[in-house]
């Protein structure tokens, strides 16, 4: 794979620029509660060095009673400045599952505006299984400005996601297990019902990715898109469960160099809730 350090880096490249004093490394491990892993936990006992913790959760939007919502923009600021993130920092992030929620902290930074952001490849799991060093003790963080502009197209909300639904454009991904796109498996949270947003394609996230947790090549994520039915010229809305696995959609596309594509940030959470939103079952047409 060739590195990039606005998408994707390699765990060589990550460790060969560690001692780096402008690289800021985030831990963004988050899991499902029926996954029985704890990202804060497993964070406290190894990390990467120097890593911190990003907690998806804490950094989210506590006015809304969706799952972690993306933050106002003077929250992720002062979670930022905490952290010692700020202007001018190279940032890697990476989880505990291999590629995962990584990827929606990588979507988050693009949102307010930062671009030096990249996904480690294949995550904590291929960094331990190459032996690369880790470490249990936190970072010493040192408070760092930050300049944050929200880009809003970056991200939709479910107004924007229905006219999208009911005029075809633009495209709607949905990253979820097959089986839960077509509504024949129950969704993981209770009270939503099942299926999908009329009109959109399913791409289940892990179809993108190679048994080691690390992303296919550029020339088979195309294929990937284009086989379930996406036109890769025409802007694209990513969506999942709750606006975590859709960023890895986000960040395939953007390997792609396809460059119009917003998250719902709501996703089937909010979508799934709302009995007055159509909802459709069976294979993506």
């Amino acid at each position: 794979m060739s590195d990039d350090p606005k998408t994707l880096v390699s765990t060589s490249w990550l460790e060969a620029h560690l001692n780096n004093p402008d690289l800021r490394v985030l831990d963004a491990s988050w899991y499902l509660p029926t996954m029985g892993r704890n990202g804060a936990a497993e964070y406290n006992d190894s990390h990467i060095p120097g890593a911190r913790f990003f907690d998806i959760d804490e950094i989210s939007d506590h006015r809304s009673d969706l799952p972690h919502m993306a933050p106002p923009v003077e929250k992720f600021i002062s979670r930022m400045r905490k952290m010692g993130v700020g202007d001018g920092h190279q940032v890697v992030v990476y989880d505990g599952a291999g590629l995962f929620s990584a990827a929606r902290v990588w979507w988050l930074f693009r949102l307010m505006g930062k671009t030096d952001v990249a996904v480690l490849d294949g995550g904590f799991p291929k960094w331990v299984a190459e032996g690369r060093p880790v470490e249990d003790m936190p970072p010493m963080v040192r408070d760092r400005h930050i300049t944050v502009q929200r880009q809003s197209h970056m991200s939709r909300d479910v107004t924007q996601v229905a006219a999208a639904s009911k005029l075809g454009s633009p495209q709607i991904v949905d990253a979820r297990a097959a089986d839960r796109f077509s509504g024949e498996a129950a969704e993981p949270r209770a009270g939503l019902r099942a299926g999908h947003i009329p009109g959109s394609k399913n791409v289940p996230f892990n179809a993108l990715l190679k048994a080691d947790g690390t992303m296919k090549s550029v020339a088979d994520l195309q294929s990937i898109f284009e086989g379930a039915g996406i036109d890769l010229s025409r802007p694209v809305i990513t969506s999942c469960g709750s606006g975590v696995t859709a960023a890895v959609l986000s960040l395939a596309l953007e390997r792609l160099g396809h460059r119009e594509h917003a998250l719902y940030d709501g996703s089937w959470t909010e979508w799934g809730q709302f009995a007055d939103l159509p909802v459709e079952t069976g294979e993506a047409r």
